[in-house]
């Protein structure tokens, strides 16, 4: 036997419509604190070029491009992704250049 907060004549069906409901709204939340947009995807690429000439002036020009060619790794990666999941053309490339770049919205 199931305890309801509203007791043993609860309604079992509205009960779970309130905990979807209040799941979907969590999750809506969660997707719109993570949502990243093409102007901080272009702002991530902008930090990781700058990081790597500055790294590779004051360290050395391999570092500075190891720093760029972490980066496009993870792109290339994140893009085969996309294309294993059947997302294919522009929008692959758009998700792939998001995940990849769009951590520039919390800096």
């Amino acid at each position: 036997m199931q305890q309801w907060p509203e007791g043993p004549a609860a309604d079992q069906e509205a009960a779970r419509e309130r905990y979807t409901s209040g799941m979907r709204a969590t999750r809506m939340a969660v997707r719109e604190v993570f949502r990243a947009d093409m102007p901080a995807a272009h702002g991530g690429v902008t930090v990781v070029m700058v990081a790597g000439v500055v790294v590779g002036c004051f360290a050395h020009p391999v570092a500075g491009c190891l720093v760029a060619a972490g980066f496009a790794v993870l792109f290339l990666v994140a893009l085969a992704v996309m294309f294993l999941r059947g997302i294919r053309g522009a929008d692959a490339w758009r998700r792939s250049y998001l995940f990849t770049f769009g951590w520039a919205n919390w800096i």
